[in-house]
């Protein structure tokens, strides 16, 4: 799936292009929208802190039961929580100081959930500069399911027999995804050209957290209660995040070398916005704002809500599409761009032709 290719006169559409985003900032930002908001980041982040902690309450009290099942959902909401808060901490969203940010998002994502903040932020960058575009975002990179036609007839291997189905396949795969974050975390701090900085700091508390968790879970649960556990926990931990990241981009245009656009089109054309009340956007971290997060990525989440109505009509008055469904309807646009794109990879394959 590509965006429409229009062609305009150089020099004018350089011009009017290059302003369109100008205008949209000035607007957003007379509007104070790119304010900061402490006083809603103190009480989310007392909030999260109180359902993190009083999950692992609960796990302590419930002890040596099946019961620990409920627990182990609970607190793999808890750890998607933390991650979407530590997702505002990258942005620069919560402190003015980056070194404040860059700490904070170290304690909550090493120490406490065992996500490489330095890895991560990193990954999460080149995604914000270049999002869907097939060459250059690492979160449609080829590495388990394809997101392109082209990437479909390059693959081969394990992600070449897994495209024929990978729209059947994607939710049972990311109950994989909790483990692949903390794999990646793992291996970005070994590589020698890694971007990670403060690297001693970062293995230190990455794995001070995976001692800690597993000794907690094997204090409290013989050992194959505490297997079920972090069955349990690691793959509802990586549902919960893909649910929460896959309907923002997933089945919108992919882009290629070909596609050259401004920066207000690049971002709108390749972003959904997924619609819906308050609990749905505690859920999602504010995630389901997604146009407006990617046009002002450190405006801080609650104000995405009031910078919609301005991005909408100002995408408007320019012919730019504003694609905004919700939660299911996202969902089947990516599982249908998942399945159209796989489906070279189903036709069967012609035999050679017989030597003459």
């Amino acid at each position: 799936m590509t965006p429409a290719r229009t062609t305009h006169p150089p020099a004018a559409a350089g011009e009017r292009r290059g302003s369109d985003f100008a205008r949209l900032s000035r607007a957003v930002a007379q509007a104070g929208l790119l304010d900061r908001r402490p006083g809603y980041y103190a009480v989310r982040a007392a909030v999260v802190a109180g359902l993190f902690a009083g999950g692992w309450a609960a796990f302590a009290v419930v002890g040596d039961s099946w019961w620990q099942i409920a627990v182990a959902v609970v607190l793999a909401v808890a750890f998607g929580q933390v991650a979407l808060l530590s997702h505002d901490l990258a942005h620069g969203q919560v402190f003015r100081s980056r070194r404040a940010g860059a700490l904070a998002g170290r304690l909550a994502g090493n120490l406490g959930i065992g996500l490489g903040y330095g890895w991560w932020q990193d990954k999460h960058t080149r995604h914000h500069a270049n999002p869907n575009h097939e060459d250059h975002d690492p979160d449609v990179a080829p590495d388990v399911l394809v997101w392109s036609i082209k990437q479909a007839e390059a693959s081969t291997g394990l992600v070449r027999f897994l495209g024929r189905w990978q729209a059947f396949l994607f939710f049972p795969l990311l109950t994989l995804e909790g483990v692949n974050l903390h794999v990646s975390s793992v291996r970005s701090l070994l590589r020698g050209d890694s971007p990670v900085r403060q690297r001693g700091l970062e293995g230190l508390l990455l794995f001070t957290h995976f001692a800690a968790y597993v000794g907690a879970v094997l204090a409290v649960l013989p050992l194959g209660k505490a297997l079920v556990f972090m069955v349990v926990h690691q793959a509802c931990f990586g549902v919960y995040l893909g649910c929460s990241f896959a309907p923002n981009h997933k089945g919108m245009p992919v882009l290629t070398a070909e596609d050259e656009l401004d920066f207000l089109r690049k971002q709108v054309l390749t972003s959904r916005n997924v619609s819906g009340g308050r609990l749905l956007t505690a859920a999602l971290g504010g995630l389901n704002y997604q146009i407006e997060h990617h046009l002002f990525p450190s405006m801080p989440t609650p104000n995405l809500r009031r910078a919609r109505p301005l991005v909408r009509e100002h995408c408007a008055s320019l012919g730019v599409p504003y694609v905004e469904c919700g939660l299911l309807a996202s969902w089947g646009q990516a599982l249908r761009h998942l399945h159209a794109v796989g489906a070279p990879l189903r036709r069967p394959s012609r035999p050679a032709a017989e030597p003459s």
